[in-house]
C-alpha cells in the first residue's frame, strides 16, 4: 500500500500545477480566518463576521465544513488532471509494463483520494479549532467537541466526490472534458429535480427523496447549508412570518448512499481500465 501511494506522491510532487492548485485550496481555507478578523465599516457601523456567531462552538464545525466543501473543486482538478497526465505522458502504460497490475493502479489512485480527503479534513479541523478558540463565546470542552460528525461527513463527501472525479478522469481521459462532464452531470441532476417536482410527482418532499439517491445530490445532502441555523436568522425569519425548519443533522443513510456511490465509482474505474486497450 505504501509503495503504491509513494508512486503517486512522486508524480504529484513533479507536477507544478498540482502543487499550485493545492496551495490555493488551503490558502482559501485560511482566508476564512483572515476575513473573520477584519472589521468592516458600513455607514459608520462597525461589523465583523466573527461577531455574528459563525465561529461559535459547536456551530463552526458545521459552517466551516460546508464552506470548505464548496472549495473541493480545486482538489478535484488535481484528481482529474492526475488521470489525464497518465494518458498524456503514457505513465499508465509504463507502470503496467513495469509490472503494476491494473488493480494496483486503481488502488494507488484511490489511496491518493483518501490521502487528499484525510489531509483536507485535518486541515479544516485545525483551522476551525483555532478560529473557535479565538472567536467563540463558549470554549468548554463539552461544547467544543460537540457536532464533530460534520467533519466525518466532510471526509466522506470528499472521498465520494474525488472518486467520481477519478472515474470521469479514467473514462474521458482529458481533464477539461472530464470537468465539463462533471458540470453537465450537475445540470442533469438539476433538470431531473425540476422534472420530478413539476411534472411527475408535483411534490417537493417526494422529489427531494428521489434526488437524494443521485450521486452529487447525495454528497450535497451530507452537510446542509448552515446559515439558516443561526439564532439571528431564525429570529429575523419569525419576525417576517417565515418558519425555517430544516433538518441539519448528519444521517447514517446519507453516508451509506455516498459510500455506495464511492464503491460504484472505484469499481467502475477498474472496469473501464480493465476493458480498455492501452
Amino acid at each position: 500500500m505504501l509503495r503504491l501511494l509513494n508512486i503517486e506522491l512522486q508524480k504529484i510532487k513533479l507536477n507544478k500545477a498540482a502543487k499550485v492548485i493545492t496551495s490555493v485550496y488551503f490558502l482559501l481555507i485560511i482566508a476564512i480566518a483572515l476575513i473573520a478578523s477584519i472589521e468592516f465599516n458600513f455607514a459608520n457601523v462597525n461589523f465583523r463576521i466573527a461577531d455574528q456567531g459563525f465561529f461559535n462552538f459547536p456551530f463552526i464545525w458545521h459552517f466551516n465544513t460546508y464552506v470548505a466543501g464548496i472549495l473541493k473543486l480545486f482538489l478535484a482538478i488535481i484528481i482529474v488532471s492526475m488521470m489525464s497526465n497518465e494518458y498524456s505522458y503514457r505513465t499508465l502504460k509504463q507502470n503496467l509494463i513495469d509490472g503494476m497490475s491494473k488493480k494496483e493502479f486503481i488502488t494507488s489512485k484511490f489511496l491518493t483520494v483518501l490521502l487528499f480527503a484525510v489531509v483536507s479534513t485535518i486541515f479544516v479541523f485545525l483551522v476551525s479549532l483555532v478560529l473557535g478558540i479565538f472567536f467563540s463565546d463558549h470554549t468548554e470542552l463539552a461544547v467544543v467537541f460537540r457536532d464533530m460528525e460534520y467533519l466525518f461527513a466532510y471526509f466522506i463527501k470528499l472521498v465520494g466526490f474525488f472518486s467520481f472525479c477519478l472515474f470521469l478522469g479514467i473514462l474521458v481521459k482529458r481533464s477539461a472534458f472530464a470537468l465539463g462532464f462533471l458540470l453537465i452531470w450537475q445540470i442533469i441532476e438539476w433538470i431531473m429535480y425540476g422534472v420530478l417536482k413539476w411534472q411527475l410527482f408535483k411534490d417537493t418532499d417526494v422529489a427531494e427523496t428521489v434526488m437524494s439517491f443521485f450521486p452529487l445530490e447525495s454528497m450535497a445532502d451530507l452537510i446542509v447549508e448552515p446559515v439558516t441555523r443561526l439564532g439571528g436568522v431564525q429570529t429575523l425569519a419569525n419576525q417576517v412570518g417565515e418558519e425555517l425548519s430544516k433538518d441539519y443533522a448528519v444521517h447514517w443513510y446519507t453516508i451509506l448512499i455516498v459510500l455506495i456511490w464511492t464503491a460504484i465509482f472505484i469499481y467502475g474505474s477498474y472496469a473501464v481500465l480493465k476493458k480498455r486497450d492501452l
